[in-house]
């Protein structure tokens, strides 16, 4: 009798037991510094922070498991995972396969490209000199000098001979004239004095000086076009290249939603920096203080450098499976009353963030 009572209690502690292990919520996450960093098997951050003020106050019981992004949000679709303490963009398509926590933080989408050196700069600016639309309009500014010059000398090498000499000299001066001419910069030492000589020269300075202006503003044209393609500093301008973020990311749908042609995926940030680096992509796209924060703890990160253009404005939350209400209700009250401390403000400033 006596053994089968101990037998009995036995079974109950270890019901007991398994009953308290099944209480305890599965919390997934991943890297995301300085959110979420991860340093060996210890993990810190501004998330994990508010995590374990919250599970402290609401005295919830849990083991954290670390996942690759992707996987984590399958999972928290799946109820695999109780919460994510990720930060979760709050989007319209994930809120209808999850649940979300009142929104903690606020930021936006910055992209990152690689540096431009000086002597790379130098080659882009002459670079724009050799291009079609210069190169032609070189050939046609000879050519009018060309033409003119010949005018000029055949009109007037007869009655003007000192200034319009004969021979090979002559058609020299020719074109000295219409050059000067040409360029209004008007010397004075060659002046026609036949008619039609006074009427090739009107020709030349007003004709000349509405192509010169054309031409002007064709190199300074092309010298924009050509800064702009190689060293773009706008959202729009990074369309029709090959740009990288974070896989099932709020950013990549944004991307897609704005029509952007070459999106490449990575499982996390240091892997999209690291082929935004070596010339794979032309940019990547993600959370401004993420893509900070990454860059400058990653010294062989130094060539990269984060544009000034913000855009997909981002609210922060841990995220549940929809079967969760009640408890996504009682976080959300916690974390309501952590951010409304002065606490919330000096750990923030901690981790070298600020409310956007």
């Amino acid at each position: 009798m006596r053994v089968l009572l101990l037998v009995f209690v036995l079974l109950i502690s270890i019901a007991a037991s398994s009953q308290v292990d099944d209480e305890k919520l599965r919390i997934g996450y991943t890297a995301a510094a300085p959110f979420i960093v991860k340093s060996g098997e210890h993990v810190e951050g501004l998330n994990v922070w508010l995590w374990k003020r919250v599970a402290s106050d609401l005295n919830i019981e849990y083991e954290m498991i670390p996942m690759e992004f992707s996987p984590m949000l399958d999972s928290l679709r799946s109820g695999g995972i109780d919460l994510s303490i990720n930060p979760l963009t709050i989007t319209s398509q994930r809120s209808k396969e999850m649940e979300f926590t009142h929104s903690f933080y606020a930021s936006n989408a910055t992209i990152a490209i690689a540096e431009v050196s000086s002597f790379d700069k130098f080659k882009l600016f002459v670079g724009g000199f050799f291009n079609f639309g210069f190169l032609s309009g070189l050939l046609i500014l000879l050519f009018i000098i060309f033409l003119f010059g010949v005018l000029g000398w055949l009109f007037e090498r007869k009655l003007n001979p000192n200034v319009f000499r004969p021979g090979s000299r002559g058609l020299w001066d020719g074109m000295w004239w219409s050059a000067v001419t040409l360029t209004t910069v008007g010397y004075g030492d060659k002046a026609p004095v036949t008619k039609l000589g006074k009427v090739t020269a009107l020709v030349l300075m007003f004709g000349g000086l509405l192509f010169i202006s054309g031409l002007t503003a064709s190199i300074a044209s092309s010298l924009t076009v050509n800064q702009l393609t190689n060293n773009p500093d706008g959202f729009n301008e990074f369309k029709d290249r090959a740009v990288g973020t974070i896989h099932n990311s709020g950013t990549e749908d944004f991307l897609s939603e704005h029509f952007f042609k070459n999106i490449n995926t990575y499982e996390n940030v240091p892997s999209g920096l690291r082929d935004l680096d070596h010339g794979n992509i032309k940019a990547f796209m993600y959370d401004e203080p993420i893509l900070k924060y990454a860059i400058q703890r990653d010294s062989t990160l130094s060539e990269l450098e984060l544009l000034p253009v913000k855009f997909d404005i981002q609210f922060y939350a841990f995220g549940l499976p929809k079967t969760h209400v009640e408890l996504e209700q009682r976080i959300t009250q916690r974390i309501l009353e952590i951010i409304e401390t002065e606490e919330w403000d000096i750990v923030l400033n901690e981790y070298g963030l600020a409310e956007f």
